[in-house]
């Protein structure tokens, strides 16, 4: 059973201040729909890019950008160009997840694994044999994960584990958020992929917790810049051998190194917000305080489009088209929506008056 040793310094504990200052402090910041938007965007295209080069992806900032809108093709980077748009894919999937009740599973992080590796939502299979991690220098060994056969009760375990805690509160979230990324990087449960999944998984533990900061901060960029510290901070334990003191070794280093990549994170989102919100007059903050991080981000949809259909929405959130329809439903019950079309067979939806008037504004 994964029992993280672990303690929380003074340095963490002053740290997890911070985090929450900036958190309380972003929340009361009067941002339209248009630079949450603009925000949004510009934190998933950082997160993209830095994710990706951590593993040695060549692509620029905006050569990502290019990529990303469909106007990019760089010879001989083929790879590079397939792999961000499949980053990005998974990025706006775990966007997707922050508002689903349904609980983490191993599926699920399975098939963020499926979206970061081929771009498709299927869950793929563990490693089926091992993957030793040598120095690409040397050749000496650096770490020797866990056999194979160990992998799906251990990742069984970690997710069963970070349900307990969710549910028990005893953890802040943002140390959930970073035992689970050690753990995840120690199983290292795939021959590939296995970091920018752990990141994901961070980020989706780290929004269904209260610290999506609005989705507008890349923690991304913090490792990339920080590379040599990243790594050391996962190598803990007197051996490179999970089994011979890894699994059970003090991660205290490592949270402390999380947590200050997460308070720097936030402060940086906390300037780049207070610069947005003092070139915008108009505080639409109050209406969207009382929204979801769903609602929020399905209000773009509209900035586009002054109705909507239930497969408008499942297309949007990627979602079947029975769930779009139950959170339509919701949403009209939440007085989110009202009907514009109430034609069963071609039914649409529209903004509640008090959100529509955002959407007029912000597009002005």
């Amino acid at each position: 059973m994964f029992q993280p040793t672990f303690q929380i310094t003074p340095a963490i504990a002053k740290t997890l201040m911070e985090v929450e200052a900036c958190r309380q402090t972003v929340a009361r910041l009067p941002l339209t729909v248009a630079m949450l938007n603009s925000l949004r965007q510009t934190a998933r295209l950082l997160s993209t890019h830095y994710s990706t080069q951590i593993e040695g992806n060549r692509l620029s900032p905006s050569q990502v950008e290019q990529v990303l809108a469909g106007g990019g093709k760089f010879p001989g980077r083929e790879r590079d160009e397939t792999e961000v748009r499949n980053y990005y894919r998974a990025v706006e999937f775990v966007e997707s997840l922050v508002d689903d009740t349904q609980p983490l599973t191993d599926c699920l992080v399975r098939t963020i694994h499926g979206l970061v590796m081929s771009g498709k939502k299927k869950p793929t299979t563990y490693r089926d044999g091992q993957n030793v991690i040598r120095d690409s220098g040397s050749g000496r060994i650096i770490y020797l994960p866990p056999e194979a056969h160990d992998v799906p009760p251990l990742m069984a375990d970690l997710v069963a584990w970070i349900a307990r805690e969710i549910q028990s509160q005893e953890l802040p979230v943002p140390l959930i958020a970073g035992l689970a990324h050690y753990q995840f990087a120690t199983i290292h449960p795939y021959y590939d992929g296995n970091g920018r999944t752990a990141r994901l998984l961070t980020t989706l533990i780290l929004h269904r917790g209260g610290y999506g900061l609005r989705g507008i901060y890349s923690l991304e960029e913090y490792y990339a810049q920080n590379l040599p510290g990243y790594y050391d901070a996962l190598s803990v334990g007197k051996s490179h051998n999970y089994h011979l003191g890894r699994a059970t070794a003090d991660v205290t280093g490592f949270l402390a190194y999380f947590c200050h990549g997460l308070a720097d994170s936030f402060s940086k989102v906390l300037s780049q917000a207070e610069r947005a919100g003092r070139k915008q007059a108009l505080d639409q903050a109050p209406q969207l305080r009382s929204l979801t991080p769903q609602q929020r981000t399905v209000l773009s949809l509209f900035v586009k489009t002054k109705t909507v259909s239930s497969g408008d929405v499942a297309e949007f959130f990627e979602m079947t088209t029975r769930s779009a329809a139950a959170l339509c439903k919701r949403w009209l019950e939440e007085n989110f929506l009202v009907v514009a079309n109430p034609s069963k067979k071609a039914r649409r939806y529209q903004l509640a008056e008090e959100y529509d008037s955002l959407i007029e504004k912000s597009v002005k």
